[in-house]
């Protein structure tokens, strides 16, 4: 096993964890910064009403790309499935 594999091989780690997370990562964030714009207008400083708002929009994205995501793993699952030869000789 050279360096040039463990570097690839951990260089499209990182590729998949962030193309897989991104999706539901960033609606969260979108309306995170939505409902915090929100709460400097009107002066609202309730901090639960953050909350219920993330999970929502956090289950919906996990409803709506979860099989995206799913198959990018799988992907990479056998992807590190068939390169086990390599590592081991």
């Amino acid at each position: 096993m050279s360096y040039g594999f463990v570097i690839t091989f951990g260089k499209h780690a990182v590729e998949t964890m962030l193309m897989v997370s991104m999706p539901v990562l960033g609606c969260s964030m979108v309306i995170g910064l939505i409902i915090s714009i929100f709460q400097s207008v009107t002066q609202i400083q309730e901090m639960t009403i953050t909350f219920v708002p993330k999970v929502v929009v956090t289950s919906l994205a996990l409803i709506i790309f979860g099989s995206w995501m799913l198959s990018k793993l799988t992907a990479f699952l056998h992807q590190v499935i068939v390169s086990i030869p390599n590592i081991v000789g």
